[in-house]
């Protein structure tokens, strides 16, 4: 049993990643969908497909050969959760890099999130 499973996603992205495989198959869960097609989306991992096999789907990553180098950094964990107000929300390494915030409004970029003016749980950032 994993007892943080995003920690988790973000090591095997970051351990394929360095290790220059092309992509990463990791066990499926709805919010593991939403990051991974969150991060897609910014530019930081190629496309992101669901693999139905015959006892569990998994998340197949396709990651980028020029993001090799990809910081994944887990900010709030089960042990000690970090919360932000939009007030507080910051842009990431000057704009090169982006953060991503739980709110009730889904998982959103910190931009988007000043821009929706809520906080939540700051989740990792990415750069």
């Amino acid at each position: 049993m994993i007892t943080d499973p995003i920690a988790d996603l973000l090591t095997r992205i970051r351990n394929a990643s360095r290790a220059r495989h092309e992509f990463v198959l990791i066990p499926y869960s709805k919010m593991k969908e939403s990051l991974v097609s969150l991060l897609a989306s910014e530019g930081f991992l190629g496309e992101v497909k669901i693999v139905r096999n015959e006892k569990f789907p998994q998340l197949k990553i396709f990651l980028l050969p020029t993001h090799t180098g990809i910081e994944l950094v887990r900010k709030s964990t089960p042990g000690r959760r970090a919360y932000k107000a939009c007030s507080e929300l910051r842009s990431v390494k000057n704009g090169y890099g982006v953060g991503i915030v739980s709110t009730s409004k889904g998982l959103l970029t910190t931009e988007k999130a000043i821009e929706e003016g809520v906080g939540g749980e700051y989740v990792c950032e990415v750069y």
